[in-house]
């Protein structure tokens, strides 16, 4: 029973933390510059 509840205590814990890191974000302003860049497609 002992090693039950401290799976429990430990799936609880984890979960909260994960919940707080989701809310929470990184925040911030998107990057300006880079991302995706066309690619040049010689005609067929």
């Amino acid at each position: 029973m002992k090693v039950l509840r401290r799976a429990l205590f430990a799936l609880s814990l984890a979960g909260a933390i994960a919940g707080a890191l989701r809310v929470r974000g990184k925040g911030g302003v998107p990057p300006q510059e880079g991302g995706w860049r066309e690619v040049a497609v010689p005609p067929r």
